[in-house]
């Protein structure tokens, strides 16, 4: 069987197309490394990519991403409403085929250690390839963003990078784990009122006792009230039940949801459970689907 492994890292850069287009065609140059995708965010400064290929493809390819992003993004005159660390601020690698989720811890300790040795660049490993339980959530490990985790490094105990020296440069520090697929996922609100999507952000996501699975951030991009969100077992939580919740949260504050969007991929599935929702199709099987049927 075929091993393969998916790579989706964030570079704090999604304003320069030529910067952007330089790091993606530095991974893409890695022999056996496919890119699927790359969206790039102006307001949040931010592009996300998305490849795929066999464990050690994909570990040169994301080395390389990183090593190249180090060169040309410089996060102590960057700004952007996403929250960041790093000039490659994470590195998350998911099973696909014919690999563990315990292969992918692997490959991220070893991606964080080169990365922390050869291009002395701090990494903190996250989600199920931390150290500390308080470095499962990526949001735990950013708290503060760069500026604050460059004044603590090498002070506070508790920001002891796993890997790499115990200062920040200008490429900041990287957050390296594995993971399961996580689906990005953007509601827009028709009002210029950031204060209303960070009240829905705070109703919706798990922490502040919502939604499980779900973390949020209200934020305002291009003069548009955005909820961001990540959503971590579309399984447990789908998409539609999100949508729906913050669809009635914001009549309370006499606004509406304008549009949404996919940050990066999402699976097959969690698209159909969302159809299969909003059109009521109770007795939806996935054969029903043509291409499905032709694959198969």
């Amino acid at each position: 069987m075929q091993q393969i492994v998916e790579c989706v890292p964030n570079f704090s850069e999604g304003r320069r197309p030529e910067v952007i287009d330089a790091i993606v065609a530095t991974i893409a140059a890695v022999p056996g490394a496919h890119v699927l995708d790359v969206q790039s965010d102006a307001s949040h400064n931010r592009t996300v990519v998305t490849f795929v290929g066999a464990p050690e493809v994909v570990l040169e390819a994301a080395f390389q991403g990183c090593r190249h992003a180090a060169e040309v993004i410089d996060l102590t005159v960057h700004t952007g409403e996403h929250p960041r660390m790093g000039a490659t601020d994470v590195i998350p690698f998911i099973p696909v085929r014919g690999v563990t989720m315990d292969d992918c811890v692997q490959l991220a300790k070893r991606l964080g250690s080169r990365i922390g040795q050869d291009l002395a660049i701090p990494v903190y490993l996250y989600e199920q390839a931390a150290t500390r339980p308080e470095r499962q959530n990526l949001a735990d490990v950013r708290k503060g963003e760069f500026e604050r985790i460059r004044e603590l490094i090498g002070v506070d105990p508790a920001h002891e990078p796993d890997f790499g020296p115990r200062a920040m440069g200008k490429a900041g520090a990287t957050a390296v784990g594995a993971r399961s697929f996580l689906i990005a996922f953007n509601v827009y609100l028709n009002t210029d009122n950031v204060e209303i999507a960070k009240k829905i952000a705070k109703t919706v996501r798990y922490s502040s006792g919502g939604l499980p699975y779900v973390k949020a951030l209200g934020l305002l991009v291009d003069g548009q009230a955005q909820v961001s969100m990540n959503l971590t077992d579309f399984r447990q939580t789908p998409i539609h039940m999100v949508v729906e919740m913050i669809r009635r949260e914001a009549t309370r504050y006499e606004v509406m949801i304008s549009h949404t969007e996919l940050v990066g991929m999402a699976p097959q599935q969690a698209l159909l459970d969302a159809a299969v929702w909003y059109l009521q199709l109770d007795s939806f099987k996935p054969d029903l689907v043509l291409e499905n049927r032709l694959m198969g």
